[in-house]
């Protein structure tokens, strides 16, 4: 019995120590890489095969994007118009005379072929403007152009359309149409142009050599009966425009006056 005991005891004493010894059992077994190469993973473990899964799709969509993106831009370089192979450039030719057009070269040349004239204007320098501010940029030009010709203290004879509609028949009648833009010059009763001839002629220096068959005016000159308004109020009917007829009895229209009961100022627009 006492060695049934001590079979027993070592029998439980070694299965509780080998259940207990961890490091016997680990060791114990055969060890294996644990860094397993990429093919052998499962593919819906391998995140390198995911990623270039999700990402391929953006990159096809990219280049598709990029191909239609190509095909809009010849269409609309296909709708350009093809500038000629031999564009007009002006050059000067070996003996350094140039090859502008003789009207750029010379504003005396436009002015003796212009065919559009002013009858009664030979002696002046007319100017069609409006002083009514509606349209801003017709307005700006308007001014820019009699602030020029003022600069060079010459006498005009300005016509504003806004306050006399004789004057847009009048020019409207010069021009040969019905719709005229503003401003228009007319220089020794032969039409020039409009603001951007004006400005050019002023910036290379030919209106200053037009302008010296003009006398000038002193500086600072202003009309002192219409304050360089070119209108005063009609002294027939005081700007009413109407004037009784003892006769008939009944008002008339006053034949003086324009459609504002406005005249031209005597002293300045004559």
């Amino acid at each position: 019995m006492a060695g049934l005991d001590k079979n027993a005891g070592k029998t439980k004493s070694a299965t509780t120590s080998s259940f207990f010894n961890r490091s016997l059992t680990i060791h114990g077994r055969t060890v294996v890489d644990s860094s397993p190469k990429s093919h052998n993973l499962n593919p819906s473990l391998n995140r390198t095969t995911s990623i270039t899964k999700f990402y391929t799709p953006v990159e096809s969509m990219g280049s598709s994007l990029k191909g239609k993106v190509k095909n809009l831009c010849r269409l609309f370089e296909s709708s350009k118009p093809v500038k000629p192979a031999s564009a007009e450039i002006p050059q000067k030719q070996k003996s350094g005379k140039s090859l502008l057009p003789e009207s750029r070269i010379s504003p005396f040349f436009s002015l003796n072929n212009s065919v559009i004239r002013l009858p009664g204007t030979e002696d002046r320098i007319v100017v069609y403007f409006t002083s009514l501010r509606g349209i801003r940029r017709t307005y700006e030009d308007c001014y820019a152009v009699r602030m020029i010709f003022r600069g060079f203290r010459v006498w005009i004879d300005e016509r504003d359309v806004s306050m006399d509609i004789a004057y847009r028949k009048e020019l409207q009648i010069a021009m040969g149409e019905k719709s005229v833009s503003l401003p228009q010059v007319f220089i020794m009763g032969k039409y020039v142009g409009g603001a951007d001839v004006i400005k050019s002629l002023f910036e290379i220096g030919e209106l200053a050599k037009i302008l010296k068959e003009f006398p000038m005016r002193q500086p600072g000159f202003v009309c002192h009966c219409c304050g360089d308004i070119r209108f005063v109020p009609c002294s027939n009917c005081s700007g009413s425009k109407k004037l009784f007829d003892e006769d008939e009895d009944r008002l008339k229209r006053c034949p003086d006056c324009n459609e504002n009961g406005l005249i031209r100022c005597p002293h300045c627009s004559s």
